[in-house]
């Protein structure tokens, strides 16, 4: 589920759609969960499917560690691709705002977390990348973890709309990272190498 301070809106005729934050988000929040509304395909059920159907999930979906494919049942499905963004995929089945999030603006995730299958080239942002991978978790999850591990601590700071979402497990998960009684899980847990 998404945050539910957003909204899906129309950019622009390149981009189509996306997910806009309808009020400040700040650093810390967390910005999406996975919920038991979320549907996820094996890989033998996606191959069963007809090609319409597989077209649509690989254009709406997110591959897990397994290499199922993820689609949300919200407007979350239309959280656009940014080599700057400000969200971050976790460990823990749940993203993370890494900066704070102004009313107006998107909330994006960089695609190269979200184990994809085919490289495309993204719009122009004035980095150094311009091409999103299949390995980037394998290249990027330290620069990731550095990012999602400044901002964990806030977790229990901020005020979190999905935190009843959230299971026990992974609440007793957060705590003990903030508290230093377990390290904090790196994004590259969420990896899924096709064969």
């Amino acid at each position: 589920m998404i945050h539910p301070h957003t909204q899906l809106q129309y950019i622009n005729d390149e981009i189509g759609h996306g997910v806009v934050a309808t009020k400040f988000i700040p650093a810390g929040t967390i910005t999406w969960v996975l919920d038991k509304l979320d549907r996820t395909f094996t890989i033998k059920e996606f191959q069963k499917l007809d090609k319409l159907y597989q077209d649509i999930l690989d254009f709406y979906t997110y591959r897990n560690s397994k290499g199922n494919f993820v689609l949300c049942w919200d407007h979350g499905r239309f959280v656009n691709h940014s080599f700057k963004s400000n969200c971050l995929s976790t460990a823990y089945d749940f993203e993370i705002a890494i900066r704070d999030i102004h009313p107006g603006e998107q909330l994006t995730d960089d695609y190269g977390y979200l184990n994809i299958e085919t490289p495309f080239r993204a719009a122009e942002e004035g980095t150094k990348r311009k091409t999103v991978y299949p390995d980037d978790l394998k290249n990027y999850h330290k620069v990731w973890d550095k990012k999602i591990a400044a901002v964990f601590p806030q977790i229990l700071k901020v005020d979190q709309p999905l935190d009843k979402l959230l299971s026990d497990k992974t609440k007793k998960e957060i705590s003990e990272v903030i508290n230093g009684n377990k390290p904090l899980a790196s994004i590259l847990e969420i990896y899924y190498e096709a064969n």
